[in-house]
């Protein structure tokens, strides 16, 4: 018996130490543009389907950054609508917001729900206490900048930015490069910058 466990904890710590770190984050992320690709493109057609079928819910937004009537849907952010503020505010380029968001990668094998790299909030979004940020959109990646100018104040979206609109080809910290990016984003306010 005990010469049995002693081979079982042999067989196990092997498993273990064969199977590293490394390893794990190699299949987390490989193919990922190509893995990312279909996963934008899939988003883009359940979004364009919606819309088509008079699905309020759904926006494909082109990018403020490229030029009207383009046909890449890469030159394109999808937004689902959560919540409409009902406000009417338009929101600048070089206007300060505050706002709560939960940033994203795409859904994985290890993160079915995307891996999350920042939010505003802890546990479950709740208003009351997540930590609204003060920025200026302009200071943005393209895609959140777009989103940003797009919403309203009181706006919760769900927002896919591809890649293209994000880091692109550059990893950030510890997002990949190539990395779709999804927000769960609250515009709170804006104000105009004072000249």
């Amino acid at each position: 018996m005990k010469k049995a466990s002693l081979f079982i904890l042999f067989c196990i710590t092997t498993i273990l130490t064969s199977c590293s770190e490394t390893d794990i984050v190699d299949n987390e992320f490989a193919n990922w543009q190509e893995r990312n690709d279909a996963y934008f493109t899939s988003i883009y057609a359940k979004a364009k389907q919606a819309a088509d079928n008079g699905d309020s819910s759904w926006k494909i937004i082109r990018a403020y950054t490229k030029q009207e009537g383009t046909a890449n849907i890469n030159d394109y952010i999808v937004a689902e609508v959560i919540t409409d503020g009902g406000n009417t505010q338009t929101v600048n380029y070089t206007d300060s917001v505050s706002l709560l968001y939960q940033s994203r990668l795409m859904p994985s094998d290890s993160y079915p729900e995307g891996r999350i790299f920042t939010s505003t909030w802890t546990g479950d979004y709740d208003l009351e206490t997540a930590a609204p940020v003060r920025t200026v959109l302009a200071g943005m990646v393209d895609g959140f900048t777009t989103a940003g100018m797009a919403m309203h104040p009181g706006d919760r979206w769900r927002v896919y930015i591809p890649y293209s609109l994000g880091y692109d080809a550059n990893a950030k910290d510890d997002i990949p490069a190539y990395s779709t990016l999804i927000f769960d984003l609250t515009l709170l306010k804006a104000w105009q910058q004072r000249k």
